[in-house]
């Protein structure tokens, strides 16, 4: 464990280091928030959400960016260091490259897709002819990415079973696919939707790590670990920047890349039932604007005044940063009942 940590700490080093002369690169490209109406999943208005956040106008996007390039970097650097010390790499699964190159994918794969967003909202594009991405395109490659990736879970790493506490073991066989795609859209999202305030989706994101982190060090994956470790590292200092007035915000590209990225973590520990639970406070804010949207579509009217959940709190009153801190608070119990989960046996 004192690696993992000596790992967390030389991580947040040289995040803390880069993320300075990232965020004035970031001003000099002008890669900041636009000053716009902002539009929701149906390309409507969200006038309330304006009301909120339109004096964040200008502040630089794309600290996922810099995370997600670093952690994927030092993560490799360690593993192959720790290689070439003789030092033992023990997984869960004979396939170690195969476990390495399915987290490297995931991260990549969302990590692109959301530039995209961040690029149309930042530069004002035209959703409908912009490299030709429209929003049902882009849900199609995002549905695309988590097959692919669910597939190789299934095939190189030969998972498809789910243990479900007081019930025992399920084995899904090829229906594990669906599933796990299913698991990972939803959070890769869920993320998304979750990073709406000054140090809300990265705080939580981080609890929920250390929870991982907690059992793959318990079961002794590391290549999972030291990913994690690099991760939370790059999280930690990213979070300096970003808790309220945010310097800096964390971008689509950031939001979807660890949102999948998490998702995976879990389904590769083999914690799916435990997975939602530790990510509790993310199944709440997407279940929240789920359900805003399908009452819109099918009642012709909100269920809520305005979703997800946090801009509901903000909308009856709540300050900022009380929200986040509480939501801190909730996302800690969620971390703590998923550990009891998943050490149960």
């Amino acid at each position: 464990m004192a690696l993992y940590i000596f790992i967390t700490i030389i991580s947040f080093l040289i995040h803390f280091i880069l993320i300075v002369p990232f965020i004035d690169f970031l001003y000099k490209m002008k890669f900041q928030r636009a000053k716009q109406e902002t539009k929701d999943a149906f390309n409507k208005p969200t006038p309330i959400f304006d009301l909120f956040h339109q004096h964040k106008s200008g502040t630089p996007v794309g600290g996922g960016i810099l995370v997600t390039i670093v952690t994927l970097i030092l993560s490799l650097f360690f593993i192959i260091l720790l290689h070439y010390l003789n030092v033992s790499i023990n997984s869960n699964y004979p396939n170690i490259l195969a476990e390495i190159s399915i987290i490297v994918f995931t991260f990549g794969g969302f990590a692109l897709l959301g530039i995209y967003d961040d690029l149309e909202k930042i530069f004002v594009f035209d959703k409908s002819n912009f490299f030709g991405l429209q929003l049902r395109n882009k849900l199609i490659i995002e549905v695309g990415l988590a097959l692919f990736i669910s597939f190789l879970i299934y095939q190189y790493l030969k998972i498809s079973i789910i243990y479900v506490p007081f019930l025992g073991v399920f084995d899904l066989s090829y229906f594990y696919i669906l599933f796990s795609a299913f698991v990972i859209l939803a959070f890769a999202n869920a993320v998304n939707i979750t990073d709406g305030l000054d140090g809300l989706s990265s705080g939580t994101l981080s609890i929920a790590l250390v929870a991982f982190w907690a059992v793959a060090a318990t079961i002794i994956d590391v290549p999972l670990s030291i990913f994690i470790a690099v991760w939370l590292g790059g999280l930690i200092a990213f979070l300096y920047f970003n808790i309220h007035p945010a310097r800096i915000f964390l971008g689509d590209t950031g939001a979807l890349a660890f949102g999948a990225g998490f998702a995976v973590v879990g389904l590769i520990l083999g914690k799916a039932f435990a997975l939602p639970i530790i990510g509790g406070v993310f199944v709440v804010e997407i279940a929240t604007s789920l359900l805003q949207l399908l009452s819109k579509r099918y009642r012709k009217k909100k269920l809520f005044p305005v979703a997800p959940a946090h801009l509901y709190l903000q909308y009856i009153g709540w300050e900022e940063g009380k929200i986040v801190m509480r939501f801190w608070i909730i996302g800690a119990i969620f971390a703590l009942i998923g550990l009891f989960i998943a050490f149960m046996k």
